[in-house]
């Protein structure tokens, strides 16, 4: 008995610390929309690259302060290991340039309801690729979920295709990083390693050419495009920090917050329009959501029972 309560209370003691991590990740990817529109004036395709950029500069410095590079040759003895680093590298900036044209035409909105769908297409691709398998209530949590998405498609006349793009291209990045065999931060260290080929010419020569972002000598500018890299290297961290010290189900739930602020920011900060159809295709998806986490969470909670008793 001594054992368990000492286990339980560390469990405790982590879930503290687990939860203002989690709440630091998910809650600056929800307020990201600001600074979208704080460098709206920088073409989508640009800003990604100073993000990358940014962002590699950063973790090698962390890294080397850590000293925790011998992963990296490893990785490089093994080049089929790369592939997967290469496909999840172009996922990822895909889904970033998909999210910033969306903030930056202000279809806030449609970027939420693409995060509130990525947990339902994470679903669907374990069942298709991975032969998870389902029970009844999530089946029925996943059929809301599209009913939703179908309501959205008749009522605006054409799928939701910013949403459909974020929801499969980061559940698809998901997959990849699920199978994979490096953290957080040295799998973003080396996607952005990858892709720096590729990204260091292109940002030098956007910043050269005529009406490039960093040539117009606006410094409160370029601080804040440096500012995109701690912006997406430290909640990644931090999420990394909160998926060891919280419940998966916890962590799921928490999930939320982003699309949550994001579709706050969406109706109350930029005012986009929100038609009652639209709303009830959200409704849809939120129903979808809470009953799949519903019933996660009773689950989860029955099993902790058991493991008590």
């Amino acid at each position: 008995m001594p054992v368990k309560l000492a286990a339980s209370s560390d469990n405790a003691a982590s879930m503290k610390p687990g939860l203002l991590y989690a709440l630091l990740a998910f809650g600056t990817w929800g307020l990201i929309p600001l600074y979208l529109h704080r460098v709206g004036s920088v073409p989508p395709l640009e800003l990604v690259l100073h993000r990358s950029t940014w962002s590699l500069l950063l973790m090698v410095l962390v890294l080397t302060l850590l000293r925790r590079w011998a992963w990296l040759v490893a990785m490089w003895r093994q080049p089929r290991q790369l592939l997967p680093f290469a496909c999840s590298a172009l996922l990822l900036t895909a889904n970033w340039l998909v999210y910033v044209y969306a903030v930056g035409s202000g279809q806030v909105l449609e970027a939420s309801l693409g995060y509130f769908i990525n947990p339902l297409v994470s679903v669907l691709l374990g069942v298709g690729l991975l032969h998870e398998r389902l029970r009844r209530v999530q089946w029925l949590a996943v059929a809301l979920a599209a009913a939703g998405v179908v309501w959205l498609t008749l009522h605006a006349g054409r799928p939701p295709w910013v949403a459909l793009m974020l929801a499969f291209s980061f559940g698809f990045y998901g997959l990849i990083r699920k199978t994979g065999r490096l953290g957080a931060l040295e799998g973003l260290t080396l996607e952005t390693l990858l892709l720096a080929p590729l990204v260091l010419p292109a940002l030098l020569w956007l910043t050269l050419a005529p009406g490039g972002a960093m040539a117009r000598g606006d410094w409160a500018l370029n601080g804040w495009l440096w500012m995109s890299g701690p912006i997406t290297a430290l909640p990644l961290l931090c999420f990394a920090a909160a998926a060891r010290r919280l419940p998966l189900a916890t962590l799921g739930l928490m999930q939320y917050l982003s699309p949550t602020l994001q579709f706050v920011l969406g109706v109350w900060i930029f005012h986009e329009p929100l038609q009652p159809a639209q709303l009830l295709g959200f409704v849809f998806i939120w129903g979808g959501l809470a009953l799949y986490s519903g019933e996660a969470l009773y689950r989860a909670s029955r099993a902790a029972s058991a493991a008590t008793a």
